[in-house]
């Protein structure tokens, strides 16, 4: 999206840049704003779209602010309310009428939903890699308000030293300022949620994790290493991230004996060749006794595989761990202590 004028000259009140765009398309009206509509995309236009909706009142001064090349027409004082019935009359018959409903739909249930609602939908590791760049103090707030369910999976993704620091802050908590509550509720709406077809998934930090999690363990290491003496911190939010075949020893007894029951026996087998006694013993004692005696007598008395085949079958466990994590059936926890096993 090209950027908008200049701040406004003598405002009351300051416009951010998606309420100046959105002030000059009402300013305009339908046929000149429709003409400029079709150039944006559709997240742009559920963006404007959302702050148009909320605008309420804007100045004479303010408008002429914004659409300095329109002085003229505004010098007698026009001023404008942005409601979703105005947005509504300037999109309809610009935009399909499907799409028009839908924007209008999440527009109005968006309105009737709390911020703290709608971040039930974020994912945990896209909501952990943005409260790791924020002061702890602002991690702990936002944590103590979301549902316990979902800070409890955004915690496991929490380096552990943040982590820790988080959770002392929350039970230290006293009664927070409303002001201070709703900056950071429109924090978190302006600088998250609106953003949230871009940041849902497109985090960089979720998207670089999921491509190194999937490397062998030599790659990561030179991968991360590489990385640490450029960005450090970085580093440090990817470590928080990752979740490779080590940390299975990491996992709750029952999250790992959830996991391996969706494991077949020689798959499990594959993935365990070449591990040490300490890593086998970790995992077999999530095991049935019928299924344990069945691994450890195809470890024992199985000829050797291919690496790749080994790597492959260690990978397929890892993605199902962060499949089922993802599905709620497990909770993960990297992050935690630096006694990984080896690959």
């Amino acid at each position: 999206m090209a950027a908008p004028p200049p701040a406004l000259r003598g405002a009351s009140r300051q416009l951010a840049p998606v309420d100046q765009v959105a002030t000059l398309l009402l300013a305009m009206g339908k046929p000149a704003a429709g003409r400029l509509l079709k150039y944006f995309e559709p997240d742009e236009i559920k963006r404007i779209t959302h702050s148009a909706s909320r605008l309420g009142a804007v100045s004479p001064d303010q408008v002429d602010g914004v659409v300095e090349s329109f002085a003229e027409e505004f010098a007698g004082g026009a001023s404008l309310v942005g409601t979703v019935q105005e947005v509504e009359k300037l999109l309809t018959g610009l935009l399909p009428a499907d799409q028009v409903a839908d924007i209008l739909a999440e527009v109005r249930g968006n309105a009737n939903r709390s911020v703290w609602e709608r971040m039930a939908g974020v994912q945990e590791s896209v909501l952990a890699s943005y409260l790791v760049k924020e002061h702890p103090q602002t991690a702990a707030l936002i944590l103590s308000r979301v549902k316990p369910a979902i800070a409890a999976k955004v915690m496991g993704h929490l380096p552990l030293p943040l982590r820790n620091t988080v959770m002392r802050r929350m039970l230290a908590f006293k009664p927070v300022v409303d002001e201070v509550m709703q900056a950071v509720e429109r924090t978190l709406h302006e600088d998250f949620l609106i953003n949230g077809s871009r940041n849902s998934g497109a985090d960089t930090h979720a998207k670089m994790a999921d491509i190194i999690n999937k490397m062998d363990r030599q790659q990561m290491d030179e991968a991360l290493t590489s990385l640490a003496e450029a960005r450090p911190k970085s580093v440090e939010i990817l470590k928080g991230l990752l979740f490779t075949f080590d940390d299975i020893v990491k996992l709750q007894p029952r999250a790992r004996t959830t996991l391996f029951d969706a494991v077949p026996n020689d798959r499990l087998v594959l993935a365990l060749k070449g591990t040490d006694a300490e890593f086998r013993t970790v995992v077999l004692s999530a095991l049935s006794a019928r299924v344990r005696r069945m691994v450890e007598h195809e470890l024992n008395g199985g000829e050797p595989a291919a690496q790749r085949d080994v790597m492959e079958a260690r990978r397929s466990i890892t993605d199902l761990a962060m499949d089922m994590a993802g599905r709620g059936e497990i909770e993960i926890n990297p992050g935690g202590e630096d006694d990984a096993l080896i690959r």
